[in-house]
């Protein structure tokens, strides 16, 4: 079998189950939870893993096959699928769902994703956790209204295959600070307020409107989402399926990780949609 091993150092998430397994198990809120869709960020778990932990847990523990969906693709790129056997986690290996696969691939034109990259990997062991008998369909989306497509093609997909499945979206919100070469209000508290209150929120109020356009416009517009696309195949998927709007579960930021207000800082936010 050929496994998809990881790309990113360690730092980013635990290398080690039982570290993993106490980082999730307080998570039991959404036990009896059965959404369908969930929006989380991608950034190490140290900044933003219990927001992301909020999103993923609320997932219907009983689907057949998790998609995740990643980003950090501009608009025109193809879809990009991993295209190995199956992914390895600290939990084990995920297989990946061969005839989803093969069924999407040609439907949204698809290419072999060939890249390192985060948002779809650090993401993994959560799922792996949450959903131990699920298997996976690596997918990432560029920041093109077409992805809102692709996530209503996942769902004929799905149908068409008899599979139960959820989809996961992974994005991060505004990237606010000199690392990032973003700072229209300066630094410190001021900077921190406006992200919050104004920036992000303009973007999750977007989301939770179910507008597809409005997303991405404010994505582009407010540099205030990495991976936009994969936030509107997330979205064209519960369409699909009639589930219901986007509901925010957790908002927070990586300044909330550390002692003082750093000069950069991220927001991340966790929705979920249920049918």
């Amino acid at each position: 079998m050929n496994f998809r091993e990881s790309c990113l150092p360690p730092g980013w998430y635990p290398r080690n189950p039982d570290e993993i397994s106490r980082f999730l198990s307080g998570f039991t809120e959404a036990a009896g939870s059965a959404a369908r869709a969930a929006i989380a960020p991608h950034a190490g778990w140290f900044y933003s893993g219990k927001t992301a932990a909020r999103a993923v847990s609320a997932l219907d523990r009983k689907a057949d096959t998790v998609v995740v969906l990643g980003g950090h693709l501009p608009q025109g790129y193809p879809p990009l699928f991993a295209m190995e056997d199956a992914v390895n986690t600290p939990l084990g290996g995920m297989t990946i769902d061969a005839k989803l696969r093969e069924t999407m691939y040609k439907r949204i034109k698809g290419s072999p994703d060939q890249y390192p990259d985060n948002t779809v990997e650090v993401l993994l062991p959560m799922a792996r956790f949450f959903m131990p008998n699920a298997s996976l369909l690596w997918l990432r989306l560029p920041a093109d209204i077409a992805s809102y497509d692709s996530g209503k093609a996942l769902a004929e997909a799905a149908k068409e295959l008899g599979r139960k499945i959820v989809v996961l979206g992974s994005t991060d919100l505004t990237h606010y600070g000199p690392n990032y070469g973003y700072a229209p209000k300066g630094i410190g508290p001021q900077a921190l307020k406006w992200v919050k209150e104004v920036n992000d929120r303009k973007f999750i109020e977007a989301v939770e409107s179910g507008d597809p356009q409005t997303v991405l416009e404010r994505a582009e517009s407010d540099l205030s989402s990495c991976s936009a696309g994969a936030v509107l195949g997330t979205m064209g998927y519960a369409s699909a399926i009639n589930a219901g709007p986007a509901r925010l579960l957790e908002y927070s930021t990586s300044a909330d990780a550390v002692a003082e207000i750093p000069d950069s800082f991220v927001g991340y936010a966790a929705f979920s949609m249920s049918r």
